[in-house]
């Protein structure tokens, strides 16, 4: 039928089908990361969560961290593969489309890292076990409030970086005429590698006062916000 053969048998069928999937993923897994910066983390910092914290941790937690990680693993493998299509298909790296999508491509490159590297272990190795052993009345497994405060740094920084991420994802069909970086774009990379860099960086080995837009939900929303701001006139100036 020409409907399979439209879509499973040309470079554009299977370009829709990776987007699709990456769109499912994405789904999955900012669904879930905003679940629990959003609800879950302050949830556990009433009354009543704090009681349920433990079984939840136990229960629920691992649960919604398997959809969370292979929601982000999906999300990343899909990209990549429809940017390297791209590239076959003709776009060149400089083009406004691809530095949008690249763009947010490198954020959600970060967001990735920070979950299979920092808060999927953390959760495993320390938070999970600790409320299991305890459980069975034995002690938290050592150095476990450091590790649960680094993930919970690494996903407040995630959430950040959700919110200027999709907006690039999104402005790359509709805003390329007006970040368009032209012969500009090693600067434009230069600022915008540095600014996610440094979020980063400071997010995982920062400390104090450096670290206060991620103390609650609100300011890591306004930390988001300001991040885009501050990328999209960085591109917007260089198309002048």
């Amino acid at each position: 039928m020409d409907i399979f053969s439209d879509l499973f048998g040309s470079f554009h069928g299977w370009e829709f089908i990776l987007r699709y999937v990456h769109f499912l993923a994405g789904v999955v897994w900012i669904g879930v990361l905003w679940y629990f910066n959003l609800i879950q983390t302050p949830f556990f910092a009433t009354e009543l969560g704090g009681q349920a914290k433990s079984a939840m941790t136990r229960g629920l937690v691992p649960k919604a961290l398997w959809w969370f990680r292979w929601g982000a693993m999906f999300t990343f493998i899909t990209g990549w593969l429809i940017v390297l299509m791209k590239l076959h298909g003709g776009a060149a790296l400089g083009d406004p489309y691809m530095t949008l999508i690249l763009t947010g491509g490198a954020m959600g490159t970060i967001m990735w890292f920070n979950v299979w590297f920092i808060i999927w272990p953390a959760q495993r190795d320390f938070v999970i076990k600790s409320a299991e052993i305890a459980t069975q009345g034995g002690e938290a497994v050592p150095g476990t409030p450091e590790k649960a405060a680094l993930a919970s740094r690494a996903s407040r920084t995630n959430t950040l970086f959700s919110i200027p991420m999709l907006f690039f994802m999104g402005a790359a069909s509709h805003f390329s005429t007006t970040i368009n970086t032209g012969t500009n774009d090693f600067i434009y990379w230069m600022v915008t590698l540095t600014v996610l860099l440094l979020l980063e960086l400071n997010a995982v080995v920062g400390s104090g006062n450096r670290q206060k837009y991620l103390a609650t939900v609100p300011n890591t929303i306004h930390m988001g916000l300001a991040t885009l701001v501050v990328l999209y006139l960085v591109g917007g100036l260089l198309n002048r």
